[in-house]
């Protein structure tokens, strides 16, 4: 390798003196020297985070997992993977305190996804993937210090089940929307008798207080025409008038049905006799 050099910008180089480490350059025209010092290498990195397996790469990188098998809480076999974006703050660390740091990391965001998936159910994973990505983030945080890098954000990509389980879930959707379309209907049957109910009390009401009107009409016409029959006859005569007024209005109640038999009294002519005489 070249003495003197030059490191890109957003790239460090390790420097081991006599096989130990010396120190960090950083991006512009470097040298080292002969024999004493030399780079150290990451070829077990691959293409993550380093160029020429010397240069090491402080920029946001993507490493996608491979799939892992993941039990859920109600016993369902899944297969998922992420994609994990991470950049290194402390060069130092991230080559010597872990052990090919790339797959490390993998492994890393792999056994929290699966430790986080077998807490919760499958709807659960499915429909709370923001929020798994986030909880599995703040876990790796600590680890992720201890390694000098950083975890930007952790993205569940894909999550895999047999075609039993898609069957199985595709019948808990039917179930469901049919259990809310009678639910729906009932509360809608319900919503109605109440406003049948509502609606009869009020005709009712209204019909009572048109009664209640309609006889206290009736009771006042009644009470000015006694007082009129008073101030013109004795309130014997008043009297017998009205009684005879009412035996009246009685038959033609009880005559009103044709097919009704009437008796009438042996007095009835009785009725209509009011005796003029004072005594």
């Amino acid at each position: 390798m070249s003495l003197i050099y030059t490191i890109p910008q957003n790239h460090v180089v390790l420097i081991k003196r006599f096989g130990k480490h010396s120190k960090v350059q950083r991006e512009g025209l470097r040298f080292k020297l002969p024999i004493i010092e030399s780079f150290k290498t990451v070829y077990e990195w691959d293409s993550a985070a380093n160029k020429s397996s010397y240069l090491i790469e402080l920029s946001e990188q993507q490493t996608d997992t491979p799939s892992r098998q993941c039990q859920t809480l109600d016993n369902v076999t899944i297969d998922a993977n992420a994609s994990i974006y991470w950049r290194i703050t402390d060069p130092v660390k991230a080559v010597y305190d872990i052990d090919i740091l790339p797959k490390s990391i993998a492994d890393l965001a792999l056994n929290a996804l699966r430790a986080n998936i077998g807490k919760i159910k499958l709807d659960q994973v499915l429909s709370e993937r923001q929020n798994l990505n986030t909880k599995i983030a703040a876990q790796l945080a600590e680890t992720a210090s201890k390694w000098g890098i950083t975890f930007t954000r952790i993205e569940i990509q894909e999550i895999n089940y047999s075609s039993e389980t898609a069957e199985a879930m595709m019948q808990e959707m039917t179930a469901e929307r049919k259990k809310r379309a009678l639910t729906a209907e009932a509360e809608g049957e319900a919503v109605a008798e109440v406003t049948r109910a509502k609606a009869q009390a009020s005709a009712t009401l209204i019909r009572a207080q048109a009664q209640a009107e309609a006889i206290k009409i009736i009771a006042d016409a009644e009470s000015i025409y006694i007082s009129k029959l008073k101030e013109n006859t004795s309130p014997e005569i008043a009297g017998q008038i009205i009684m005879s007024q009412k035996y009246i209005d009685g038959m033609k109640a009880i005559t009103a049905n044709p097919s009704d038999k009437v008796f009438l009294p042996n007095n009835f002519q009785g009725m209509f006799e009011i005796s003029t005489n004072k005594k």
